[in-house]
């Protein structure tokens, strides 16, 4: 079976100068705090820190970026995460957060960014 190589392209493609500047601004807060590798898979874009992919952004749309953090244990005491599920039968909680503005990438959004990083 022969590999496909997937290119961030095929998700940046035709999206909206919003969107486009929302996901360089939330690549850079990455950035911030350490060293990661951008990584476009067949459905969503991968976030990984050299050791494991610590988020996935599955949706760039019209006017926002949509990011889940796996986390091992529920962070529900937040603001920002619009949905917390547990992936059954694994000890991994999906924190989704979307962001419309830069502005939504705030100092508790940038904690679990950290957080995540760390894991």
């Amino acid at each position: 079976m022969a590999s496909e190589e997937y290119q961030l392209s095929n998700f940046t493609n035709g999206k909206s100068e919003i969107t486009l500047t929302l996901f360089d601004y939330l690549i850079k807060e990455f950035v911030k705090v350490g060293s990661i590798e951008v990584v476009p898979l067949k459905s969503m874009i991968a976030i990984d820190n050299g050791h494991k992919r610590i988020a996935w952004v599955p949706q760039l749309g019209k006017n926002f970026v949509h990011i889940v953090f796996p986390f091992k244990q529920e962070y529900s005491d937040n603001l920002c995460f619009q949905k917390i599920a547990q992936v059954p039968g694994q000890q991994q909680y999906n924190h989704h957060l979307r962001i419309f503005t830069t502005d939504d990438v705030n100092e508790e959004v940038k904690k679990f960014i950290k957080l995540a990083y760390q894991q």
